[in-house]
């Protein structure tokens, strides 16, 4: 089984709508069985949480389910269980490999997959208000993924 861990900040926003999207793109290709999805935050503070109602609304216009996921922090085992560590900005791929067994992850940047895009980050949309940008950025860089990943592993 090939893993996936979306990052953000505190994993209530940007991540947890990553993990949604994919999710709904490996069942839309009958992939369930062979990949798996989860998110996490880097930071603490909202551990347990439903995600922002932002994302919640913009996933429901999109008929796209978030059901059962809570907020989480990153811990030192998702290092070696997830095979894929996607951050949504620098700033949390510089805080993932500050967690012990981060320093040699790999980790990704979502932007890195979309090197058209002016933006080299996700922006955050607990401060942006801006959920419909995100979810274009992470729809778009979602697919590029999920293809990598069948490339590369399947």
């Amino acid at each position: 089984m090939i893993s996936v861990l979306f990052v953000c900040l505190g994993n209530i926003c940007r991540s947890p709508m990553a993990e949604a999207v994919m999710r709904s793109k490996i069942s839309q290709r009958g992939l369930s069985d062979k990949i798996s999805v989860d998110s996490a935050g880097t930071g603490d503070w909202h551990i347990g949480k439903t995600p922002h109602e932002g994302t919640r609304k913009l996933l429901d216009d999109f008929r796209i389910s978030y059901e059962g996921m809570r907020a989480r922090q990153v811990e030192s085992r998702d290092f070696s269980h997830f095979d894929y560590i996607v951050a949504m900005d620098d700033s949390n791929a510089s805080n993932l490999r500050k967690v012990p067994g981060g320093e040699e992850a790999e980790i990704v940047k979502l932007m890195d997959l979309l090197p058209n895009e002016k933006l080299r980050e996700v922006p955050d949309p607990y401060f942006t208000g801006n959920f419909e940008e995100v979810y274009r950025l992470i729809d778009t860089g979602c697919d590029v993924l999920l293809d990598r990943i069948v490339k590369e592993k399947l």
